[in-house]
């Protein structure tokens, strides 16, 4: 019977806010140092549970469809699964060479995915969840920020492939708030309005219910205003004309 601490160790996972753990691994692009060698960078570390299995295919497969539009948004993808390396380099050359998908077809996946037989990393950022497997990651998310910074997780179960529109979209309003000193509302897309932290004084509250400036307030407590599509991409994309057709 396993005891409450090799419990703890499978399903432990570092939080929002906390520092990524680090740690040094094999991929199919040579060695990484994560989350070191990523300074300066967003990046998206997420794992799967096995590879030439369907829904991980159709995941990578998008991915790799998406890399550029995530790379001009300077987030850099890094894929983890407990299977070894040759298997790994196996998968992606049949995802090339045969498999076809939503239209995808001939995809050559890029990106890092790291071996990771020991379970050391997927234990690490809690990706074994017993509950759905013993001897498989879930479908984990961590956005990573520059100075290496876990920001936000999000996790699916082994059976439900993920929503990559939710994954580009996470990244872009948390880019906006660190940009733009704001919070985004439910559904937020760039040219949305955006909210202004709540006022921290009765002043503060008076003031925005009768200014007359950008802001719209419902109520003291909430306030939003208008933030350009144009302005929010200029400022986090690398090419935003290019962007602004995806």
């Amino acid at each position: 019977m396993e005891t409450l601490q090799q419990v703890q160790d499978v399903v432990s996972m570092p939080r929002i806010g906390d520092k990524a753990p680090s740690f040094k691994a094999v991929t199919t692009q040579g060695e990484i140092h994560f989350p070191e060698d990523y300074n300066g960078k967003w990046s998206i570390l997420f794992s799967h549970p096995a590879d030439f299995t369907p829904v991980c295919t159709s995941e990578f497969m998008t991915f790799a469809h998406l890399e550029d539009k995530f790379a001009k948004a300077n987030c850099k993808l890094i894929g983890l699964s407990i299977d070894g390396l040759y298997s790994h380099i196996a998968w992606l050359r049949t995802i090339k060479d045969k498999i076809e998908f939503k239209g995808m077809k001939n995809i050559e996946v890029k990106f890092p995915l790291i071996e990771d037989i020991s379970m050391e990393i997927a234990k690490k950022y809690g990706m074994i969840q017993p509950g759905e497997s013993e001897t498989q990651a879930v479908r984990a998310v961590f956005f990573v920020d520059p100075k290496g910074i876990i920001r936000a997780i999000i996790y699916y179960p082994l059976s439900l492939g993920r929503n990559f529109d939710e994954l580009y979209r996470a990244l872009i309003a948390m880019q906006t708030s660190d940009a733009f000193n704001v919070a985004t509302p439910a559904d937020w897309n760039p040219g949305d309005d955006v909210i202004i932290s709540p006022a921290g004084s009765c002043g503060v509250a008076e003031e925005r219910m009768t200014s007359t400036d950008e802001l719209d307030c419902k109520d003291w407590f909430f306030c939003t205003k208008k933030l350009d599509k144009e302005e929010v991409l200029k400022n986090i994309l690398k090419k935003p004309d290019l962007a602004l057709n995806n």
